[in-house]
């Protein structure tokens, strides 16, 4: 679950880039709009994503060490 948040996460943050440096959403390109059903549902899974990686700065030593 965590890999799956952090590349969703990723995706999220590369879509935002593209919309602060060319003004280009790559989700609304590859969707049909930003207000499309399936361009809302990737930026609601995408969030979500974000949300569960929030975790990962309240978590102990075990992900760094591997535990």
């Amino acid at each position: 679950m965590d890999t799956i948040a952090l590349i969703l996460s990723i995706i999220g943050c590369l879509n935002w880039g593209l919309i602060g440096i060319f003004q280009f959403d790559l989700v609304a390109w590859l969707f049909g709009g930003a207000g499309s059903l399936f361009s809302r549902l990737v930026y609601t899974i995408v969030g979500l994503a974000g949300l569960w990686c929030i975790s990962f700065l309240f978590r102990r030593n075990s992900i760094v060490e591997g535990e």
